[in-house]
């Protein structure tokens, strides 16, 4: 019995034996697997030699002087374009709207239909109006009729005088209610004009309030328009800077998303300085280059003293992934040198760090070998 119980336990041992056996061996498969895919059994390859600096070169190309200039020190002013005719076109009925000739950005000429109101009753109002002042009308000349003939007629004896002065008051009467009916005439036409609304200049509509069918009320906006020759930059102008403008002073303008400076005539200085921010309203009147409309950012830019800035021409810099190079001039032969620029000035750019004035930098030769010139 005891033998048994032995030989059930010795088996036991066995079976975990080889079951762990077998896990041990999987997992070396395993790590030889993965260390032969990672390419450890195959031979190595030497890696290549990093190539040393470059060696001096000959000059070739035109040679420049790294040279000195002067420019206006500016500081800008924050601001906002706007129109300085900029005009909001409203509702002086209530009436349906029966026509809308116009959409946002486009170009109208002065005096160009743009609305149409409903104005069937008011046409109805104008001619009962205008049968009243013909109606009066010839009750008018009926009566100045009358009362030439009663004159003629009192002088003889033949009417009396208090026949006469009745006549006289009747005309008196009659031309007053022809007066008052040409002034009914008169309103109800101008009342009638409302409801076509008419371009009051040359101008870019901004935006459309209303469209056909809809019921408009008297005092309700129904499209704002703008004159694109006549832009103005408004700019909040600290106190100290404000004291160095004055009114038709030529000013620098720069305007968020078009390439390049602008020009304009200070129109406009507010005389009184915002309280929270100490400022001066300024405003510089231009004319509007192409793609400019109210509300894009500007920036004014206030002339200050003069600064040197060292230049290069632009030719002369390269770019290599994130650097900026330069080939300089060092005894007879060419060297590259990083540099850090910034502002340009035509075909110069200003650098910041990496050259002295004086220094001599090579631009690249076009194919004919020579120089570009800057």
């Amino acid at each position: 019995m005891r033998m048994s119980r032995l030989t059930e336990r010795w088996r036991r041992v066995m079976d975990l034996a080889g079951r762990a056996l077998i896990a041990l061996a999987f997992a070396a498969g395993v790590t030889v697997l993965l260390l032969w895919l990672a390419g450890k059994f195959e031979p190595k390859v030497a890696a290549a030699p990093r190539p040393g600096p470059a060696e001096p070169a000959e000059v070739s190309g035109r040679v420049v002087a790294v040279r000195v200039l002067r420019v206006p020190l500016v500081e800008s002013a924050v601001g906002t374009i706007r129109a300085v005719h900029e005009t909001t076109i409203g509702s002086k009925l209530l009436a349906r709207v029966v026509e809308v000739n116009l959409k946002a950005g486009q170009h109208v000429r002065a005096g160009e239909v743009l609305v149409r109101l409903d104005d069937a009753d008011l046409r109805a109002k104008l001619e009962q109006a205008q049968a009243a002042a013909v109606s009066a009308e010839a009750g008018y000349n009926q009566a100045v009729t009358d009362e030439q003939r009663y004159g003629s007629l009192v002088k003889t004896g033949a009417v009396s005088r208090q026949e006469y002065d009745r006549i006289t008051t009747t005309l008196t009467s009659l031309q007053a209610e022809l007066r008052r009916a040409k002034e009914t005439v008169n309103e109800v036409q101008a009342t009638l004009d409302w409801a076509t609304i008419l371009s009051p200049m040359d101008g870019t509509v901004i935006d459309k309030k209303v469209d056909v069918g809809d019921l408009v009320m008297p005092g309700q906006v129904l499209l704002t328009m703008f004159d694109p020759q006549r832009m103005q930059l408004v700019a909040s102008v600290r106190e100290s800077l404000a004291q160095r403008l004055e009114v038709g002073q030529d000013i620098g303008v720069e305007i968020e998303g078009l390439s390049g400076r602008y020009s304009g005539k200070i129109s406009e200085i507010v005389p009184e300085a915002r309280t929270a921010s100490r400022a001066f309203l300024v405003k510089v009147a231009g004319t509007g280059p192409k793609g400019v409309y109210p509300g894009m950012f500007a920036r004014m830019l206030i002339p200050l003293e003069q600064e040197e800035v060292l230049v290069v021409p632009r030719q002369a810099v390269s770019n290599v992934g994130q650097l900026e190079l330069v080939r300089v001039v060092d005894r007879g032969r060419t060297v590259r040198r990083a540099v850090r620029t910034g502002r340009r000035f035509d075909n110069d750019v200003e650098v910041l760090s990496g050259l002295r004035e004086g220094e001599q930098v090579v631009l690249p030769a076009d194919q004919n070998g020579r120089g570009v010139a800057s």
